[in-house]
């Protein structure tokens, strides 16, 4: 159903042409996540929904996969003003 957006998103972590927020890398901290798990989760994982924001109207997306170790995580990510992959938050499912 989104596999445009999801090869959109591969392609951009391909190119590590993303950012992390500081609530992102809060969580990647708690949950003992790397970057490389955030990396491995939008490579191999599938988008299983969609969310508009309420006040920015923006798409996010959820990316559920797998960490570098095999646990499943989700990613929620959105394509910034700059073309760039906005990681918003991430965690251990």
């Amino acid at each position: 159903m989104f596999s445009r957006k999801l090869k959109q998103m591969r392609d951009l972590v391909g190119r590590v042409d993303y950012v992390l927020t500081a609530h992102a890398i809060d969580e990647m901290d708690e949950d003992m996540l790397s970057v490389f798990d955030v990396e491995n989760c939008v490579l191999t994982g599938e988008i299983d929904s969609r969310k508009r924001d309420e006040e920015t109207l923006e798409w996010k997306y959820c990316i559920t996969g797998d960490t570098i170790s095999g646990e499943e995580m989700s990613v929620i990510a959105k394509f910034g003003h700059t073309g760039k992959l906005v990681i918003i938050t991430v965690y251990k499912l």
